[in-house]
């Protein structure tokens, strides 16, 4: 049976998928190899989520993402021997101005996502990295590119653009939006589940280590929180998310620091754990006494909270709220702050439903219908892979 392989190429981590090549590919196995160039570890599920493999690797065999990729597709084959790769699906996340669908992975299109890294250099490098890498492991199949950026391709002009001088706009500097391919789930989803709900005027919070969020009319993204690079909108895990650009030339003139510096210090000590000293991660947040953590909590659910109060004026009013994403999915106690601080937009909790994770999580007589959907980026890219290319 011929297979797609699904591939997300982090900075020092690889998530992977095989999947069925078919027109609903069905997954068989999951994985991740996690801090590649370090002391690498490898661990591999099946479809139900049940472990197959969980261990270190040697600190030779993942050096890079090439050799993290052979230690993922030796787990593979040990497991799955008849597995004929087809097709391999690619996360890129940036795709610029006129990647709007997914594309076959020709030299040329490889040359042309070369250029966007300037505009995702703490992403793009990495996601072309996993290209090469599945190239020369799999020279005869088909590598089709997905975008975090093309579902938001649909954005109207003033959801778009910068005050900017309008040459830089022509350049590409614009609000491309991300978590893309997660919406582009959601979206599909609501279709299935909820027609009239998918129809009308839905946001989505896409909340975990990265966070956004996404106003969706009739099912099409209408405007997103993130813009130009991944670090605008929400505060993340260790991304500052919207900052006064003054803020930054501040940094430059008055403290003396550079580039690099204002990188590290934005992508990487910002967000929750800049603000909380404590952890980027949600859970231990929740768990910890420290006011500070505290703190960081209440700053994260008020900057959603008043980021869906502007999507809901972006979309001239709001039918449906869906979270997801590992804290939007996991997280009862952020759900519940961000809805109960939005009753007077109509939102009404049920309290019980959002303590046991249900679909909906809204009461019967609540005005907006909030809900809790997990998504599948790896299925979209899948998806992509297994079709014939256009």
């Amino acid at each position: 049976m011929a297979h797609v392989l699904v591939l997300n190429a982090g900075s020092s981590s690889l998530k992977f998928g095989l999947f069925t090549a078919q027109a609903e590919p069905e997954p068989l196995a999951t994985g991740l190899v996690d801090r590649i160039g370090g002391a690498a570890r490898l661990v591999l599920k099946d479809a139900q989520g049940k472990p197959l493999h969980d261990a270190d690797l040697p600190s030779d065999q993942a050096r890079d993402h090439h050799g993290a990729l052979q230690a993922a597709l030796a787990q593979i084959e040990a497991r799955f021997a008849d597995a004929q790769v087809q097709a391999v699906g690619h996360r890129i996340v940036h795709g610029g101005q006129h990647f709007a669908d997914p594309v076959e992975l020709t030299p040329d299109v490889m040359t042309k996502l070369h250029t966007l890294v300037p505009f995702a250099p703490l992403h793009q490098p990495h996601n072309l990295a996993g290209v090469q890498a599945a190239m020369a492991e799999f020279p005869q199949a088909r590598q089709v590119a997905c975008f975090d950026t093309a579902f938001h391709r649909s954005h109207p002009f003033v959801n778009d653009t910068f005050a900017l001088p309008r040459s830089y706009y022509d350049k590409g500097v614009r609000r491309y939006g991300f978590h893309g391919l997660s919406y582009d789930y959601i979206s599909g989803r609501l279709a299935q589940m909820a027609p009239s709900i998918h129809a009308g005027r839905v946001v989505v919070a896409h909340l975990g280590n990265g966070a956004s969020m996404c106003g969706m009319l009739a099912g099409r993204s209408l405007a997103s929180t993130m813009g130009f690079s991944a670090l605008d909108g929400l505060p993340m895990g260790t991304r500052s998310g919207q900052l006064d650009p003054g803020v930054m030339l501040y940094m430059l003139q008055q403290e003396g620091l550079g580039a690099s510096d204002i990188s590290d210090l934005l992508y990487k000590r910002s967000g929750l754990l800049g603000l909380s000293g404590v952890s980027h991660d949600m859970r231990t947040l929740l768990a910890s006494d420290d006011p500070h953590a505290g703190q960081a909590i209440d700053y994260f659910t008020f900057r959603i909270r008043r980021e869906l109060g502007a999507m809901a004026a972006a979309l001239e009013g709001l039918d449906a709220v869906v979270f997801t994403g590992g804290i939007g999915e996991n997280a009862a106690p952020i759900r519940h702050a961000v809805c109960t601080g939005m009753r007077w937009i109509g939102i009404d909790l049920d309290e019980a439903a959002n303590a046991a994770n249900a679909t909906v999580i809204s009461t019967g007589h609540s005005r907006v219908r909030v809900m809790v959907i997990p998504t599948n980026e790896e299925l979209i890219i899948a998806r992509a892979a297994a079709a014939n290319p256009a």
